[in-house]
């Protein structure tokens, strides 16, 4: 069975050398070394056929702004950056978005990971140009994982956003829901954003509430995803429902049902009589459903 996309990276990354100016310019002029190439967030591929590969090229050809990513077991370091869509690198390949390299298993696991980490870097920097406290711009320093202001000396650094996302059983149903923008019969679970002050466990315990009416007693941790759109990291649980009687939240969701156990393997399986049917196997709603599903 396929894992969810984005967990898999193999790479150093290396953050002992980040703050060596000295370091990252003779890593930089190394012909070895390689840039990971975007175009608009989206990653440059070369496709003939079936096949697709990363495209990659000399760090040395790149003269403004990367971010290191990390070496990589063929002891070379990686660097993203965004570049110019006429340039020739963008000219002879394909931008390809990320959510449907990792949908259609374009590259290996690990090269998502990678891109996964490169796209959220980028995705930042170019939100955070200016600096937050006093608004003058900022400049980027440790290979990319920090942004500091010359004018009022604040550091700014990365974010990433937590979600929680739950599979709520009661009995052996599951609770599944769809945005309007989900396509047309894709159910998925609920999920949101934690606040401030909040634990994992609260949050999506109000999550569930606000978006179904559904109160949520036991939960249970699953895993991790990151989710580099731009930059969320993805919080997996198992949850038990108190009540059973559900409240849509129409501002937030399209639909909100229970659904039985023969009815979410249809969907599974992409054989649901209406055309119903869950998120792939890259994404972690599918694997919280399979476990679910495992202890129905």
């Amino acid at each position: 069975m396929r894992q969810a996309s984005f967990i898999s990276a193999t790479h150093d990354r290396i953050a002992s050398h980040r703050g060596n100016p000295a370091w990252l310019a003779s890593e930089r002029a190394n012909p070895l070394n390689r840039l990971i190439a975007f175009v608009e967030e989206r990653p440059l591929l070369r496709i003939v056929e079936a096949a697709a590969e990363l495209v990659t090229i000399g760090v040395t050809a790149h003269q403004g702004e990367l971010v290191l990513i990390g070496r990589d077991d063929r002891d070379r370091l990686l660097f993203a950056a965004e570049i110019d869509r006429e340039s020739e690198p963008a000219r002879t390949t394909s931008a390809v978005d990320l959510r449907s390299v990792a949908l259609q298993g374009l590259l290996p696991e690990p090269e998502l990971a990678q891109l996964a980490q490169a796209r959220s870097l980028l995705g930042w920097h170019a939100r955070n140009g200016f600096c937050a406290n006093c608004g003058a711009r900022s400049m980027m320093e440790d290979a990319g994982y920090r942004r500091h202001c010359p004018a009022c000396h604040a550091n700014h650094f990365p974010r990433t956003d937590p979600v929680a996302i739950m599979i709520v059983r009661h009995g052996s149903r599951l609770l599944l829901g769809r945005q309007p923008m989900f396509q047309p019969g894709m159910y998925s679970a609920l999920a949101g954003f934690i606040e401030p002050g909040e634990t994992i466990e609260d949050a999506a315990r109000r999550e569930i509430f606000e978006e179904s009416g559904i109160r949520v007693g036991e939960v249970r941790y699953l895993s991790s995803q990151p989710w580099p759109f731009p930059s969320s990291l993805m919080i997996g649980l198992i949850g038990e429902a108190l009540t059973a009687d559900i409240v849509i939240d129409r501002d937030e969701l399209e639909d909100v049902r229970w659904f039985d156990v023969p009815e979410v393997v249809a969907m599974l399986e992409r054989r649901h009589p209406d055309g119903l049917s869950l998120p792939q196997p890259f994404a972690i709603a599918h694997h919280l459903v399979l476990e679910a599903l495992s202890q129905a």
